[in-house]
């Protein structure tokens, strides 16, 4: 039995390996977290949909890629090892506002653009761009 120790690493590994062998849609175990950061992602419009497979407790998370969008470079920055966390002062605009950065907030998963208005920082989870 594998453990993986950072699982949102392991779910933009999935979507960056399915995105790198042309398929459509990929899966990943599901998790509150990454429930989230997909929703996020699809509000946001970088990915089309997101589903939830499967019964409580071995649920999974399909992933359907937008299809008229680029391949997606997304890095992960807060790593298990790790943690990064950037103040407000500290959050730049990823790729002069063309990519975004994933932050996890006292107010839940929010866009670097989002926490610059609400004036708030955070653990800088990933960029995508």
């Amino acid at each position: 039995m594998s453990y993986v120790t950072d699982p949102i690493g392991d779910l933009l590994t999935r979507m960056r390996n399915a995105q790198k062998a042309g398929k459509a849609s990929c899966s990943a175990p599901a998790s509150k977290m990454k429930k989230q950061l997909l929703e996020l992602l699809k509000r946001e419009g970088i990915i089309a949909d997101v589903k939830v497979l499967g019964d409580s407790p071995k649920q999974d998370l399909e992933v359907t890629f937008a299809e008229d969008k680029p391949r997606l470079t997304l890095t992960r920055i807060s790593k298990p090892g790790r943690r990064e966390y950037a103040s407000v002062s500290d959050l730049k605009p990823v790729l002069n506002g063309f990519g975004m950065a994933i932050l996890t907030t006292s107010q839940g998963l929010m866009t670097d653009k989002e926490a610059r208005e609400k004036n708030i920082g955070g653990e800088v989870l990933c960029t995508i761009s």
